[in-house]
């Protein structure tokens, strides 16, 4: 499915980006002992593994219903970008922690023209990388492809930040490299819960929202044979839904023609895209 082959290439050429990111930035974070770099490049660890799990989690979810997995793999997707999160989770921490300690401890900070070329590089890469994968994930609404676009464009703002503590640098002020890299850790651990939670309401099952709702009754109510309905149930299966419901018809009706009205209606809101499979039982009002 050209989902899954696009899915495929976003990750492909995100591990690509970010293992000459991490190497760059890693140099010359180590050599300025930049506390705003060092930040970036962890940063810069957690988007290779997060770009290696879309790979991995986008392929596990692109198989086939078999005979124990009878409505897909579709929630691989959101099994591994819930993993993306609880990395993401860590490595913030982990650099929040580092930079407050580099503004009450002397550190020795040395400034290099390369934070500027190394920044410069970083925002041009991640810019590119963004555009395509946000259009990826609007167009086939994949939760890990948007993950990937999201920690993309996170990352040109996070780098605007150290470019502008390389600029402080230069002039001596040398703290607010410190407050960047913890403005950095508080960025990534943000977005990190709303992608743990986003993962986490699929996974335990959380209906679809209003919206869509509404959109599926507003196709019911083109039926006026329809006189009511209940038991209106829906459970995620990957990016999509299964729908359950009852409908009431005329009572009067025959086996045959009550049925008919329910395999049409079926097969409307199954062309919905979010609606994966359509359910319906009939009951005589």
């Amino acid at each position: 499915m050209d989902r899954y082959k696009e899915a495929r290439k976003a990750s492909i050429l995100g591990i690509i980006g970010n293992i000459f990111l991490l190497i760059i930035k890693g140099i010359i974070g180590f050599i300025t002992n930049s506390q705003a770099m060092l930040s970036d490049t962890l940063n810069s660890a957690g988007d290779v593994i997060s770009s290696l799990m879309t790979y991995i989690g986008n392929k596990i979810s692109s198989k086939e219903p078999d005979s124990d997995h009878n409505l897909g793999h579709g929630k691989a997707e959101y099994i591994f970008s819930m993993m993306i999160s609880e990395i993401m989770l860590l490595f913030s921490t982990y650099v929040f922690i580092s930079s407050i300690k580099s503004l009450f401890v002397d550190y020795s900070y040395q400034f290099s023209i390369y934070l500027f070329v190394i920044c410069t590089i970083t925002i041009i890469i991640k810019l590119a990388l963004y555009l395509y994968t946000i259009y990826v994930a609007k167009k086939y609404n994949n939760i890990l492809v948007k993950a990937n676009a999201q920690d993309h464009i996170n990352d040109c703002v996070l780098t605007s930040l150290n470019l502008i503590a390389a600029l402080c640098g230069m002039v001596g002020i040398t703290f607010v490299d410190g407050v960047v890299g913890s403005l950095v850790a508080i960025w990534i651990f943000i977005f990190a819960l709303k992608l743990f939670k986003e993962s986490f309401d699929v996974l335990m099952d959380k209906g679809m929202n209003e919206k869509l709702k509404n959109k599926i009754l507003r196709v019911i109510k083109k039926h006026p044979e329809i006189k009511n309905i209940n038991h209106f149930n829906s459970t995620p299966v990957g990016f999509r839904y299964q729908v359950s419901l009852t409908i009431f018809v005329d009572g009067n009706l025959s086996t045959f023609e009550s049925h008919e009205i329910a395999n049409k209606l079926e097969k409307e809101i199954s062309a919905i895209d979010e609606i994966y499979l359509t359910i319906i039982h009939v009951n005589p009002e």
